[in-house]
């Protein structure tokens, strides 16, 4: 038997930034779309955008181009991201009210279920989104009730991996990780972390090159 490819991580990455432009070509009802463009709207060159489809099989027709909603929604598909996900966020300041509030999620069928915070001051509030804050100590009933799926760690730095390990106890086998530390983590779990000065760090480089 043949051994599937493993997919890099950058390519799973773009796949997720093509389908970006994909749904707003949708709206605007173009139907099809050749790689030449659809690379250049997301700043990469076209033999690249072919590369990467061409891991999941023959996508578009030569010299024509892809169907846009064929191409979406198999993009979709091979992410993923074609159902809804069930999200719980684990520490409610700044960050995590802007997260919880952003349309960006529940477009994308991320859905917010459960939101956590440490700091009496916080647990029993509503929140704009719908959602009440509840304590750490409800992390597992929750998250095993609701079937959640996705943990989102938005904590000081202190309360990170307390975080991440009530939700992995729980049953969460993926993690989003905000805080700027190290979380540690279980074979059988993904953590994804978000810096942000990561990437500032990548800008400010470039832009010293200026």
């Amino acid at each position: 038997m043949t051994k599937a490819p493993k997919i890099p991580e950058p390519t799973i990455e773009r796949l997720a930034i093509y389908a970006r432009p994909l749904e707003e070509l949708v709206k605007a009802k173009i139907e099809v779309i050749s790689s030449e463009k659809l690379a250049q709207m997301c700043d990469v060159n076209p033999a690249q955008v072919r590369k990467d489809l061409a891991f999941f099989g023959e996508f578009g027709v030569r010299g024509v181009g892809y169907n846009v909603e064929d191409l979406l929604r198999s993009i979709k598909k091979i992410l993923c991201s074609d159902r809804t996900w069930t999200i719980c966020i684990v520490g409610m300041g700044n960050l995590g009210m802007a997260l919880v509030d952003n349309d960006n999620f529940k477009k994308r069928n991320y859905k917010f279920v459960a939101a956590f915070d440490s700091n009496p001051e916080m647990i029993g509030r509503r929140l704009s989104c719908g959602l009440t804050v509840q304590p750490f100590d409800d992390i597992e009933k929750t998250v095993q009730t609701l079937g959640i799926e996705i943990g989102i760690v938005a904590t000081r730095p202190l309360d990170a991996q307390q975080a991440a390990d009530l939700l992995m106890d729980a049953g969460v086998k993926a993690v989003l990780n905000f805080a700027p530390t190290h979380l540690r983590t279980p074979e059988c779990c993904i953590v994804k972390n978000v810096d942000f000065t990561v990437k500032l760090e990548n800008l400010v480089y470039h832009l010293e090159k200026l």
